[in-house]
């Protein structure tokens, strides 16, 4: 994080409302100067996003504005995430864009969008943001790298001043019939705006040199902003000294500035209420409730990770907030609103650590809006680009993808299938395809490695221990299957089914059918841990402890090399599964113990353990200091 450490104030949301309690270790109004900083950043970045996520989904682009206003202020204000930032939704422009040409009317489609923010705020009561703790780690590091690398392969063109593909636009496929790559080449055919390119490549100069070569606490404000400042008065004079350099108004933020101060109401737009019995109404409703409610648990969780204070944002109070936003939104003319990362990020870089920056940046919109578009109108979008793209840089960090591959191919393969899914078609798609593969590798995982097993040397022999997993479906039987036939003849098998909370039958009348056929293969079959709803009865055919045929037949070095080998597996810890109830039982009688141990009466060395013999297997004396007088001699 770039910004000031003694901007930083703490935000604790309660129960009963949204209220803002500053640390008291720090000053009130800087924190909130910080604050504020952030969110004219975020705003700035925000403005031609939301226009152009509005004109990709075919709606007015001012709508894009109305919903950041929405998604700033009014979410912002409901929401209970200390960092997360709410705007128009990236992941639905073409969805919403082919919705609308069903219903054929935008009215129509804020009438839905509406019904959509109602069912929103019914599934945060019925608590469904429970569903936001089972996206997989890998999935999640995955959409912010991938959001990183997009945000910088599409704004390179705009900080170049090629301007063709709107601002917001995350698509493979681009409305210019370009896609990600091929419109990175048409920058090596001279389609580039050199008084942009200028400007850009300058702002991103600034803005490294003042995250790398001067401490954050003595910069007056965010370096984002000082970059954005320092690259709009650039182009300010690139303009003032005219020639092929000119930065005109297609290269810029184009806010629609009003002649009149009530020009603004012009944004409005309101739902028509007459569709109310259209089913196409209802049904684009129910397609939006859930894309945008997934996408903002998705985007809510994700953005969670970026947060270093570790704040967990409560799933069901936002999915209540963005429904409200939703609703809201329908009711003025505005687009569908989720939590968005790009505007997270950019808030979090801009040093900003409260709710505060998300409200004031609603606040912010609306004044450029209806106050002072022309000043904003001045920011060329090469400048925003520069931001954006060391935002995406920050995203998609080499820190991320080590620290993924060290977590195994468990986690390293999702994570790149994710991040090529996303890249080569939309956040939608390739999430879904993504959290799709992700389940289904960690299902293979799971189907091929049902059980557990290993080859236990037992006094009384060696046993081939096959350990079942807690849950047996009837699609592991192959890999069962083959672990039973691969047994070698003459092997004691056991069958341990007591961590297992459910077997499919199948597997159930598959090992009774190998315990009843054991003998053909000339195998034993013993065991254990089945429960009586099973109708398997548990079978111990084998010893595993000392008995006093194997005491009289051990020789002093297998007495050692037992010794030796179950010292060896408490170190791995690999110790034998044993069933000491039935030991203490099968002992009763007498015990047979084929070797005598001298210790001392430290409680942390239970001879028993550190050796991972059975109960009887060894006579123990234990003495202070292991002090070894006549009478311990004699005991022995």
């Amino acid at each position: 994080m770039s910004q000031l450490e003694s901007n930083e104030i703490t935000c604790s949301i309660s129960q009963s409302g949204a209220e803002l309690r500053p640390d008291p270790n720090l000053p009130l109004m800087t924190g909130m100067i910080g604050e504020f900083w952030a969110a004219v950043v975020v705003a700035c970045v925000a403005i031609p996003m939301g226009m152009g996520i509005a004109s990709l989904s075919g709606a007015p682009p001012e709508s894009g504005i109305l919903a950041g206003i929405i998604g700033g202020f009014v979410v912002g204000w409901l929401s209970g995430s200390p960092t997360s930032i709410t705007g128009p939704s990236e992941g639905l422009p073409l969805t919403v864009a082919t919705l609308l040409g069903s219903l054929n009317s935008f009215e129509a489609f804020l009438l839905a969008l509406v019904l959509a923010g109602l069912l929103q705020i019914l599934f945060g009561v019925l608590k469904f943001g429970w569903l936001s703790s089972f996206f997989p780690s890998s999935v999640l590091e995955a959409l912010l790298a991938a959001i990183g690398i997009i945000l910088i392969f599409k704004q390179i063109p705009h900080l170049l001043g090629h301007d063709t593909d709107p601002e917001g636009d995350m698509a493979f496929l681009q409305p210019d019939r370009y896609n990600t790559f091929t419109e990175l080449w048409t920058l090596a055919n001279g389609e580039i705006h050199w008084g942009a390119a200028l400007v850009g490549v300058v702002t991103l100069v600034v803005l490294w040199g003042l995250r790398f070569w001067i401490a954050p606490g003595r910069l007056p404000m965010p370096a984002m902003l000082i970059a954005i400042v320092a690259g709009t008065l650039i182009s300010l004079v690139v303009n003032r000294l005219g020639g092929s350099l000119v930065i005109d108004g297609k290269h810029l933020i184009q806010l629609p500035v009003w002649e009149t101060q009530t020009g603004w109401a012009s944004l409005l737009r309101w739902p028509d209420f007459s569709q109310w019995n259209n089913p196409l109404v209802f049904l684009t409703a129910g397609v939006i409730a859930i894309i945008s409610s997934l996408e903002t648990l998705l985007n809510l969780s994700a953005t969670d990770r970026l947060d270093q204070s570790d704040r967990p944002s409560p799933a069901n109070r936002e999915l209540i907030a963005v429904g409200t936003g939703n609703m809201l939104c329908g009711l003025v003319g505005g687009i569908p609103l989720s939590a968005a990362i790009e505007r997270s990020a950019v808030c979090l870089q801009a040093g900003s650590r409260t709710k505060l920056c998300a409200m004031l940046h609603g606040v912010i919109l609306l004044a450029a809006a209806t106050i002072f578009p022309f000043v904003l109108n001045q920011i060329p979008l090469s400048v925003l680009a520069a931001v954006l793209i060391a935002t995406g840089c920050w995203l998609a960090r080499p820190q991320v993808f080590a620290s993924m591959w060290q977590g195994g191919r468990y986690q390293w393969i999702p994570f790149i299938v994710t991040i090529a899914a996303i890249l080569l078609s939309d956040l939608l798609i390739g999430v879904v395809v993504g959290l799709a593969f992700a389940v289904g590798f960690i299902l293979n995982s799971n189907l091929r490695r049902p059980l557990r097993r290993v080859v236990e040397k037992h006094i009384g022999g060696d046993i081939l221990h096959i350990e079942l997993a807690v849950q047996v479906s009837f699609l592991n039987r192959p890999v069962i299957e083959q672990a039973l036939r691969e047994a070698p003849p003459g092997t004691h098998v056991l069958i341990d089914a007591k961590n297992s909370d459910y077997i499919d039958p199948d597997i159930l009348a598959m090992i009774r059918t190998f315990a009843k056929k054991s003998d053909k293969h000339h195998l034993k079959v013993s065991l254990r841990g089945f429960r009586e709803k099973y109708s398997i009865s548990n079978v111990i055919q084998f010893v595993d402890f000392t008995y006093r045929e194997v005491q009289e037949r051990m020789t002093p070095s297998e007495d050692l090399r037992i010794l030796q080998e179950g010292t060896d597996r408490f170190c791995r810890y690999r110790r034998l599964s044993r069933d000491l109830g039935r030991q203490v039982q099968a002992t009763s009688a007498g015990q047979h113990p084929f070797a005598a141990v001298l210790s001392g009466i430290d409680s942390r060395d239970p001879v028993e353990t550190i050796l991972d013999l059975g109960v009887g297997d060894v006579f123990t004396a234990r003495v202070a200091g292991n002090f070894v007088s006549p009478i311990i001699l004699g005991s022995l």
